[in-house]
């Protein structure tokens, strides 16, 4: 591991966070004399980022924890086009509003992570200087810099062309708009660093480019790896889809389940990535309880995202529910018509309802492995009715499936 001067490097080395940097000397000796303006971007094709996005987001929080000054930039003008990087197809186009809509989305996260006050750090619109161009000039000022020769050897791009799948000239585009934000950005708010994951190495590098023919200072560029889990699954996803960062969209429970689900060879990993515990107090944890440690890694990632009170009440249901057998009714709860449960509600329905299936046919799979329990009594007729007869005391209708996916389901 390498030995850095400066804060910054020095801990996303120790935890885990660097895949390849463009002069690694350069930018510690950068962080160790001055104060440093970052950025990494975020394009807004959903209301809320995902668990994906999260190592992006810990970094900036980390270069703002160093004495730094981190930059969020939000692609409300590079939305409108869309990253091509490793897609097998271009993105669907959405307009301003619906950017502008996901942007208003994305924003409520990163105030959990950084301090907006006094311009410690900012969350910027490229949209701001992207709209108002006037694109004979951008071709003739910017575009000349460009080689096609060059952007048509990136991987990205490349990968796209070698499967013969179309890239279209609105998204190659992509890679000129976004070095030029760099540029500007170091015009407009000093930014010499741009992070992001190792696929927008290339995207980066050109940004770099760009600025030694524009006359920038010198800019630099660091990515993280790309992470999967131990059993290469990509970070973010979960048999139920994506793990969205928003509360409106996935309830603290299953957040914090998420990571209670940790597989054992990535607990330490993940608790040095997406906590800020102290190197040698999460050594002590895994050394002296995996299990314990998993909950710690839960508790610790939902209470930077969704606060204390949020992750100690989710821990609570998980351990009512799975220590003791409780109906917790804090459980991720779907509502049902009571007059719909008066004349029965098929298993399968009930299931895609609660969030434990996507489908009737996985639904239906579940049950024929034995995995669904209604109030916790296993079932095995996928045809079953779930009626009044099966409320519970507390007014609700209890369904998991396996020992770790719970739901509620309760007449309204």
């Amino acid at each position: 591991m390498a030995q850095y001067k400066s804060d910054f490097l020095r801990t996303l080395s120790e935890r885990g966070f660097i895949h390849q940097m463009s002069d690694d000397t350069g930018l510690d000796d950068l962080l160790s004399r001055e104060t440093v303006t970052g950025y990494i971007g975020f394009d807004p094709t959903a209301s809320s980022l995902h668990v994906g996005s999260l190592i992006q987001i810990m970094m900036l929080h980390w270069l703002e924890k160093t004495g730094h000054r981190a930059v969020a930039l939000m692609g409300g003008g590079t939305g409108m086009v869309g990253d091509p990087s490793f897609k097998d197809e271009a993105r669907k186009l959405m307009g301003a509003e619906t950017i502008q809509a996901n942007i208003d989305g994305i924003k409520q996260v990163f105030s959990r992570y950084l301090d907006f006050a006094g311009d410690k750090s900012l969350m910027v619109n490229n949209a701001e200087w992207l709209l108002p161009l006037n694109y004979l000039e951008f071709l003739r000022d910017v575009g000349q810099h460009f080689s096609v020769n060059r952007m048509l050897s990136f991987d990205s791009v490349k990968q796209r062309l070698d499967r013969e799948q179309s890239l279209s000239f609105l998204e190659f585009n992509y890679m000129i708009l976004q070095a030029y934000d760099f540029v500007e950005l170091n015009k407009r708010y000093d930014v010499r660093l741009q992070m992001g994951g190792s696929d927008q190495w290339g995207n980066i590098i050109n940004g770099i480019d760009l600025g030694h023919r524009m006359a920038t200072p010198q800019l630099y560029a660091l990515t993280s790896p790309l992470l999967t889990t131990a059993s290469g699954q990509k970070m973010g996803k979960s048999m139920n889809g994506a793990i969205w960062l928003n509360a409106d969209m996935l309830s603290a429970y299953d957040f914090w389940q998420y990571w209670r689900n940790t597989e054992d060879a990535d607990v330490e990993r993940f608790l040095k990535l997406y906590t800020v515990l102290p190197l040698d107090e999460i050594a002590r944890i895994v050394r002296d309880d995996i299990n314990e440690a998993k909950k710690r890694l839960a508790t610790e990632v939902t209470t930077m995202l969704r606060g204390e009170q949020a992750a100690q009440e989710a821990a609570e249901t998980a351990r009512a529910t799975f220590e003791t057998g409780a109906i917790d009714l804090s459980l991720p709860t779907a509502e049902v018509a009571l007059t719909d449960l008066s004349s029965g509600i098929g298993v399968l329905s009930a299931l895609v309802k609660a969030g434990l299936a996507s489908s009737n046919g996985e639904a239906r799979r579940h049950v024929a492995s034995g995995a669904v329990r209604i109030n916790d009594t296993v079932i095995d007729d996928e045809k079953l009715a779930l009626g009044d007869d099966a409320l519970l005391p507390e007014g609700v209708i209890k369904l998991s499936v396996g020992r770790k996916r719970h739901a509620l389901l309760k007449p309204v």
